[in-house]
């Protein structure tokens, strides 16, 4: 009836299966848009009645700053929002939003997705570490070239990766490699601590490391480049509930994580300016 009456038809329709036309999808968006838009006027008259409320589920990288960080922002935020509940998926990337149902997700990789609506929070210096035993076998290289000779970790698949590393005005490219690689920052960092090689990491994520003299830093005036850490969601058009984790944690992770680590010539965190270009939240 609806068809016959605008005229389009907004479905094709088979014996296995419909699909939307051209012209269901751009009908589809409108009104969602309007749906959205309805739900976040009812939320913002419930939020002035009694605060934001509600389920907000948020998936983040199982990083170890998250477990140290990450989960002190979000206690934070509980004890001043209590009518909203906070779950939390450690999932690694890619994070299917939509189909897994979030309200947002911190990423440490700015999604492929153009659509998603992306805002980088800090950036998480990188080094280049090993353990004593291992250079006191080896030695510590002097230069980014004497990279190319040692054992390397990668935390990703591959026999070898190219690093570009960076002293003021000097970018070097190097190709590194070695007989371990593996898909986890945390594992990388447990193979160097156990002397198979060095590996890159998060500076954060290995504080603790560098204390107890578990992990030494090598070519600490040459940088790699920093990891982002985003917010990203599905839409502008956000709840209340997720406005209000988005403008509290925004403050208080890069704070954290900037305090955890000290100044940025230690090893830190740098507070992001603006959002990336390409889509922003509000």
């Amino acid at each position: 009836m609806f068809e016959s009456t605008v005229g389009l038809r907004l479905l094709d329709r088979t014996t296995r299966k419909l699909a939307l036309t051209s012209y269901g999808e751009a009908y589809l968006a409108q009104v969602s848009r309007l749906v959205d838009e309805a739900q976040r006027t009812f939320d913002d008259m419930m939020a002035v009645a009694k605060g934001p409320s509600g389920f907000l589920k948020i998936a983040a990288p199982p990083d170890f700053w998250v477990l140290r960080h990450l989960s002190g922002v979000i206690t934070e935020f509980s004890a001043l929002h209590e009518h909203i509940h906070v779950h939390v998926d450690l999932k690694p990337a890619p994070v299917d939003l939509v189909g897994d149902n979030y309200d947002l997700a911190v990423a440490i990789e700015e999604p492929r997705e153009t659509s998603l609506i992306v805002r980088k929070v800090a950036e998480v210096e990188n080094g280049i570490f090993g353990s004593p035993a291992y250079l006191a076998e080896r030695g510590a290289p002097m230069t980014p070239f004497d990279l190319e000779k040692h054992q390397v970790i990668l935390p990703m698949q591959g026999t070898s990766a190219t690093w570009t590393l960076k002293r003021g005005s000097e970018s070097v490219a190097i190709t590194v490699g070695g007989p371990l690689s593996c898909n986890s920052l945390s594992l990388a960092r447990r193979f160097a601590v156990a002397g198979q090689g060095l590996t890159r990491a998060n500076v954060i994520n290995v504080d603790n490391d560098l204390s107890t003299a578990r992990l030494e830093r090598v070519l600490p005036d040459w940088n790699l480049p920093a990891t982002p850490v985003y917010f990203v969601t599905t839409s502008r058009l956000l709840p209340a509930k997720a406005r209000s984790f988005i403008d509290f944690a925004t403050k208080r992770l890069a704070a954290v994580l900037a305090n955890a680590s000290g100044d940025s010539r230690r090893g830190g965190v740098r507070m992001a300016g603006r959002s990336v270009e390409r889509a922003s939240l509000p």
